[in-house]
């Protein structure tokens, strides 16, 4: 039985509320804050999952389920009570108790903290599918880190981003439960003694440093919670209590040495790796995540059937992103020396059971660790990886085909003038599928990054289009256009997005359309004051809200989109009686600590919102706005609002964006290239309800390997060498006018994310959509088919796919 088959009874929940508060979190009604009461709410709602929770393990543990491990450095899960409230159907029941004990039910959600366990798409796309495999009943898992402070908070001083720490668990965190008794050991640096034992190799990897993985579970519900499936996160510990006689000689710095070394790895979300220091720390956490997941994995597998023969029947382990590549190497390394498994099996064993997605086509993004580096802190995995390489090369080169002798593009390590060991190779020849996140991604794979790999290899790379889960991100964000959603076709679409083209007729209903466009505004309006509180500006609800929120990259291109807003704003200025169409733009990202560049651009964005803002002349026909600190709270009151979505980067250098979805599915249009899943959603949607400009793939291909000249560019495009003489002039930075000379620069001379090649059309396609968006008869009608036809982009469709092609996994619903 489902939970949501049970009765719901408001009263019990009121009961078990208040018994929480009293004896859980030891306040009385009179004393209770906002969040004790939400504590209190969260753990009576527990209860009733810690039920069916352990009635998933107990029916997973059969012969009949392959089990499906999904590793990931991030999992940006949001929170996580409204999520469960809605997927238990409870929110009015709990709403209901919470209102009589005279308790806002809106505050006690709001007091949840964003987990702090990811940064951007590739963590939330994790989420997405964790929630869409406990829907369909996928044996899954999820295995990551348990962040303390995930990636940082981000504040604006003077425009310039700023990091602080999160604290998101500093008052605790309701939804886990510490287990002790999984614990497993990780070795880093030491040194590995061979010897021989019955004409048999022994590895033994001995000294250095040892620190404790403790594993922390997290229920993940499924829609009704007919599955309950568990995030795993690590943390780190010491072995060992402080040092008692440092402690005593004074020396307390020596003596939590140890203990504070541990805990740092799992500390802080991808630490500044500019610095050999950060280098070493991120790459162990990497190892520190995947050695004690694969420890894990294999005690599991071990209770249930005693050997490792059936391991690829019975188990898929999916690499997401190369984060975790070094599983190959170490399952490798677990079955050799942990096992006493003979190579060629081990090799057998692991590159049945490891798939990868790849979730990048710039070689630059593919992660590469120093060979000095790894021989230095996991040498047993070097020693696996030279073993591994050789094996593989002196296999091509007995290939008639093979006519590179050298296998240069193939070879794990690359012999450049620094060695480095090449993850994403290494996470390719492991697997056994290799998955790209969109058709158009997985093409290009084949073209580019793995171009050589592919010829050896050609049936291991698939493409799967990555998906959203209409739950979070229609059900729950955007309460008002489902409950109108549902009254129209009825409520199949929480779970068969498909059902969403039944709307297709009622594009052209004036009563749905006016139901639509109203509730629209009414998210708008919300949006409106919030940026009002954070940003201290005012926006007009009636305006157009352009939406571009995503980390912040160069190959994302937040550049482009805030050259076309001077443009737009000197245009204005040049003409302020014109019929301008009032819109207003909206940022959210943050940029990597290290990332210079990215972190310049956020500073021009806030300067120049601050010239435009401030200015009269432009009476409101133009507003911006950088909302700091983007999560996904904030993510799901800026999408419901949104109504131009902005993916605009370089063709050919986005895999996927999921953003893209979620703005469609709520009724976004998208401005964009064809690159990533906007070619799919173009092929959706159709032609007239989508904004396409610039360079396609092919064309960014040749214009770079012929080159290209971005200074004649600029002095053929009026409008845009007016925007770029407007930055180097100072008039968005008066203090300091050389500010943003390396931005300059580099769009004149290099560009190579060819943002002046795609201005003038993008400047362009701007005006036409200016020109739509004035009839809201025609742009509702489109918006309304963008959420029609986002049925196949539903998560639950893209496990679907992943269960039959790469995991051979059955589902249970």
């Amino acid at each position: 039985m489902s939970i949501a088959s049970k009765p719901i009874d408001p009263a019990a929940l009121k009961s078990a509320i208040l018994d929480k508060l009293v004896y859980s979190v030891g306040k009385d009604l009179d004393r209770a804050t906002r969040h004790d009461w939400f504590f209190a709410t969260t753990l009576a709602v527990r209860d009733r999952i810690v039920d069916h929770w352990m009635q998933t393990h107990r029916e997973q543990a059969g012969d009949g389920h392959k089990h499906v491990y999904y590793l990931s450095l991030e999992f940006l899960i949001g929170r996580l009570l409204a999520d469960a409230l809605n997927n238990m159907q409870l929110m009015e029941p709990v709403g209901i108790a919470l209102s009589e004990l005279g308790v806002d039910p809106d505050e006690v959600l709001k007091v949840e903290p964003d987990a702090a366990l990811g940064n951007g798409g590739l963590g939330r796309l994790a989420a997405c599918f964790m929630d869409s495999m406990a829907t369909l009943g996928v044996a899954g898992m999820g295995y990551g880190i348990r962040y303390e402070h995930g990636l940082f908070k981000q504040g604006f001083d003077s425009g310039w981003q700023v990091e602080r720490p999160e604290d998101w668990l500093a008052f605790g965190n309701p939804w886990e439960f510490e287990r002790p008794e999984a614990v497993y050991p990780i070795r880093f640096f030491g040194t590995v003694k061979e010897s021989e034992i019955e004409g048999r190799k022994i590895y033994l990897w001995e000294g250095g440093e040892r620190v404790l993985a403790v594993a922390w579970d997290t229920p993940i519900v499924g829609w009704q919670g007919q599955t309950i499936n568990t995030l795993r996160l690590w943390s780190g510990q010491s072995g060992n209590l402080i040092d008692l006689d440092a402690f005593n000689r004074g020396d307390y710095v020596k003596a939590v040495e140890e203990q504070v070394n541990a805990q740092s790895i799992s500390r802080v979300l991808y630490p500044n790796d500019s610095t050999e220091a950060g280098q070493l720390l991120r790459l162990k956490q990497e190892y520190f995540f995947t050695s004690a997941s694969l420890q894990d994995i294999l005690r599991r597998h071990l209770a249930r059937f005693e050997t490792f023969d059936n391991l690829g029947q019975q188990v898929a382990i999916q690499l997401n992103d190369t984060h975790p590549a070094i599983a190959v190497p170490e399952l490798m390394r677990l079955l050799i020396d942990d096992y006493e498994i003979a190579w060629d099996k081990a090799f057998a064993i692991t590159s049945s059971v490891i798939n990868y997605t790849n979730h990048t086509l710039m070689p630059e993004a593919l992660e590469r660790w120093p060979v000095s580096l790894m021989e230095r802190l996991l040498p047993r995995h070097m020693q696996i990886i030279y073993e591994l390489n050789a094996q593989v090369l002196n296999e091509l080169r007995s290939k008639p085909e093979t006519r590179d002798p050298d296998l240069a593009e193939v070879s794990i390590i690359g012999e450049g003038r620094d060695r480095m060991v090449r993850m994403g190779n290494l996470a390719f020849l492991g697997s056994r599928r290799v998955n790209g996140v969109s058709a158009l991604h997985g093409d290009l794979m084949k073209e580019t990054v793995f171009k050589q790999l592919h010829a050896f290899y050609p049936q291991k790379i698939t493409a799967i289009t990555n998906g959203v889960t209409p739950r979070r991100w229609l059900l729950s964000c955007n309460p008002g256009l489902a409950a109108l959603i549902t009254s129209a076709i009825g409520d199949r679409w929480i779970t068969d997005l498909e059902a969403l083209d039944e709307l297709t007729p009622l594009a052209k209903d004036a009563s749905f359309k006016e139901h639509f466009a109203r509730i629209k505004r009414s998210n708008k309006e919300v949006l409106a004051a919030l940026i009002a509180k954070r940003n201290g500006i005012g926006v007009d609800p009636d305006a157009l809200f352009d939406v571009q929120i995503k980390r912040i990259h160069e190959y994302k291109r937040q550049l482009l989109n805030i050259l076309e807003a001077i443009a737009l704003y000197l245009a204005i200025k040049q003409r302020p009686d014109a019929d301008w169409q009032p819109r207003v733009k909206i940022f959210g990202g943050k940029a990597a600590p290290s990332y210079v560049r990215a972190k310049l651009v956020i500073k021009l964005i806030n300067d120049v919102a601050r010239v435009v803002n401030g200015d009269p002349d432009i009476d409101g026909k133009l507003r911006i706005a950088f909302l700091p600190n983007y999560n996904v709270s904030l993510a799901e009151r800026i999408i419901p609002a949104g109504e131009l979505s902005e993916q605009i980067s370089t063709a050919g250098l986005e895999a996927s964006g999921t953003g893209n979805m979620k703005f469609a599915l709520n009724g976004a249009l998208t401005i964009g290239t064809l690159d990533g899943a906007n070619v799919e959603i173009k092929d959706h949607v159709g032609d007239d309800n989508i904004f396409i400009f610039g360079l396609t793939a092919e064309q960014v291909l040749e214009r770079r390997s012929h080159g290209h000249n971005p200074q004649s560019t600029i002095e053929t495009t009026p409008i845009l060498r007016e925007a770029l003489d407007a930055i180097g002039q100072g008039r968005f930075s008066v203090d300091n006018p050389s500010l943003f000379r390396p931005l300059l620069e580099d769009l004149r001379t290099t560009d190579w994310f060819l943002v002046t090649d795609d201005f003038k059309s993008y400047f362009d396609t701007q005006r036409r959509v200016d020109k739509v968006y004035a009839d809201q008869s025609i742009w509702t009608e489109k918006a309304i088919i963008n959420t029609a036809k986002m049925g196949f982009f539903s998560s639950d469709r893209s496990i679907r796919e992943y269960a039959d092609v790469i995991w051979q996994a059955p589902l249970a619903h």
